[in-house]
């Protein structure tokens, strides 16, 4: 319902993909797990207490036409340059990977004051 596929809800859950599968068919859940997933979801428990699956089926038939679900899955028309963002990925990256070498060479630094007390 809000995207979220069995593999990442299993991850944050720490149990198997299939066990997602399992609970999905469920008629019933307990408390705890119900809770555990209203807390990943952020909802309140109630609101997946009192999910009815037709009003799920229509909230996506009428928010979804085969046009405006294509413009949602491939930003036709994004609001940045992607070559821009792939290029300051990569500086942060640089900068990070600066950083940490830095970090190596000062604990090497203390390293070695450290072996020559």
């Amino acid at each position: 319902m809000l995207g979220i596929k069995q593999e990442a809800l299993a991850y944050d859950l720490d149990c198997s993909q299939q066990k997602i599968s399992i609970l999905e068919q469920r008629e019933t859940i307990e408390k705890d797990i119900l809770e555990k997933i209203a807390g990943l979801l952020n909802v309140p428990v109630e609101a997946i207490e009192n999910m009815e699956e037709e009003q799920a089926i229509n909230i996506i038939a009428n928010t979804f036409h085969e046009s405006s679900a294509f413009a949602y899955t491939a930003n036709i028309k994004p609001t940045f340059h992607p070559l821009e963002e792939v290029l300051k990925l990569h500086e942060e990256k640089i900068a990070l990977y600066e950083r940490m070498l830095k970090e190596k060479d000062d604990m090497m630094a203390k390293l070695e004051q450290l072996i020559q007390k």
